[in-house]
């Protein structure tokens, strides 16, 4: 057995679940371990006790119980950290592709929708981050800096240095990095722009990883939207800003305003389909600009990523132009 240890949560591991943590860790612990330890209060999250899907911070201390002997440091048994399996090479070629900006210190994708960026219940290996050594180009591993959904498409970061992927990610804890996403929704907002303002939590028991609002328990969420073009009543562009980073922010709020993303049968069931149109059924989000300071320099960067091909055939359907959002932010600017 080993001795007790207090492990600082780093930078590039904010927002990840404790069990996914574990897993990076110790990777010789099994989740019915981890949900023991859990319940007797032996793992801590800065001295409080925690759960195995509670996110994480960067900088919160965690504590790690004496380890079984095949775990411990030294033991031959496991190596300690267990690395990635290979990538295919029409899986880095799909990921190689998607890159739409690098430089020393960042990497940007295009991420695809449908394309988990982290793993978790029967994923296995097939994930982004299992698959970054494909985005190495001589330089090493890049690292997450933050999250989308597997849903969602868009401009999604990846540190190339240890220093880079801290400060990008300080950038999107600190809010001094901005988002712009565009959305299709079913229907057309009463008001054509607006800020909401609706705290949100999970939901508990089998909903699985949702959430609602809750004025008492929810935690602060803001989001900035404007109508950028609309047909008959019938669907609408919005072009959103979120000022906070909560768990599905962005469909819960459209949801709020009764016009749910298009294809998310996860929150509008039915209302969020237009049965008829041949509109695709996948989700209609797109993460459609990224503006920040630049990790060495300081000066602003914005990065923008061109819709994927279903989102596209939407527009063409529904008339929308892209030309038309103008530039990005404009609309949301600082108050």
């Amino acid at each position: 057995m080993s001795e007790v240890q207090t492990i600082t949560v780093a930078q590039e591991e904010a927002e990840i679940r404790l069990d996914r943590w574990f897993k990076r860790h110790f990777p010789a612990i099994g989740h019915g371990l981890l949900e023991k330890w859990l319940r007797a209060g032996n793992v801590r999250v800065d001295g409080k006790r925690a759960k195995s899907n509670q996110r994480l911070e960067a900088g919160q201390a965690i504590r790690v119980p004496p380890l079984p002997a095949a775990e411990a440091p030294g033991s031959e048994a496991r190596p300690r950290e267990a690395r990635p399996a290979p990538v295919d090479e029409k899986t880095a070629r799909m990921l190689r592709d998607a890159v739409i900006y690098m430089d020393d210190d960042i990497i940007a994708l295009n991420k695809p929708p449908g394309l988990a960026v982290q793993g978790g219940t029967g994923m296995a290996d097939k994930h982004l981050d299992a698959w970054l050594d494909a985005l190495s180009f001589g330089a090493g591993r890049p690292k997450l800096v933050h999250r989308l959904d597997k849903d969602t498409s868009g401009v999604l970061l990846l540190g190339r240095t240890a220093n880079a992927t801290a400060k990008l990610a300080a950038a999107f804890k600190s809010r001094a990095a901005r988002k712009c996403y565009w959305a299709l929704v079913a229907g057309v907002p009463r008001y054509p722009q607006g800020r909401i303002d609706a705290p949100l939590a999970k939901l508990p028991g089998k909903a699985g990883e949702k959430v609602a609002v809750d004025k008492e328990d929810g935690k602060h969420a803001v989001t900035y939207y404007r109508v950028v073009d609309s047909t008959l009543k019938r669907a609408a562009w919005l072009e959103m800003e979120p000022r906070t980073g909560r768990t599905h922010q962005l469909r819960a709020h459209c949801l709020l305003l009764g016009t749910p993303i298009m294809g998310d049968g996860k929150y509008g069931g039915a209302a969020a389909l237009i049965e008829g149109t041949g509109v695709s059924r996948k989700l209609h989000l797109h993460a459609r600009a990224v503006r920040l300071p630049h990790p060495r320099t300081g000066k602003p960067i914005e990065i923008s990523a061109p819709l994927p091909s279903h989102i596209k055939a939407s527009f063409d359907f529904f008339g929308f132009t892209e030309g038309e959002s103008g530039p990005p932010f404009v609309s949301f600017e600082e108050e």
